[in-house]
């Protein structure tokens, strides 16, 4: 069993940065595929990002590439999401998942955490 908890939501304003961070229980982490959802209010579950267990492999959604930057720390069992060049259409929950593939569909994902707001303000 896997429990990840996300930190670093926030509001900030367009143009702004936010970090945030998944911590994950469990040894089995770095065994794991890790990846950043969000969903904005009266919408689906969107993929945001993806890290392999190493971190040397990672994709991103069209609407965040070049601005987003995923990256893990194996050693502190934790996955971080840099978000730069903040837009309003950035606002929704982001979750973070563990799955055992490497994979850009929600339903290939294992483990959620609870989710974290990041608000951005036009």
């Amino acid at each position: 069993q896997v429990q990840l908890v996300e930190s670093g939501g926030g509001l900030v304003q367009a143009g702004g940065s936010l970090r945030l961070s998944c911590a994950a229980s469990g040894r089995r982490f770095r065994s794991f595929s890790m990846g950043w959802f969000r969903q904005a209010p009266g919408k689906e579950r969107e993929f945001v990002a993806v890290v392999n267990w190493s971190g040397s492999s990672t994709d991103y959604s069209d609407s965040v590439k070049g601005r987003f930057t995923i990256s893990r720390d194996n050693a502190k069992n934790t996955v971080y999401l840099q978000m730069n060049s903040l837009k309003p259409e950035d606002t929704a929950v982001y979750y973070c998942a563990a799955g055992s593939v490497y994979a850009m569909s929600e339903a290939d994902y294992d483990y959620w955490g609870q989710g974290t707001q990041a608000t951005v303000s036009s």
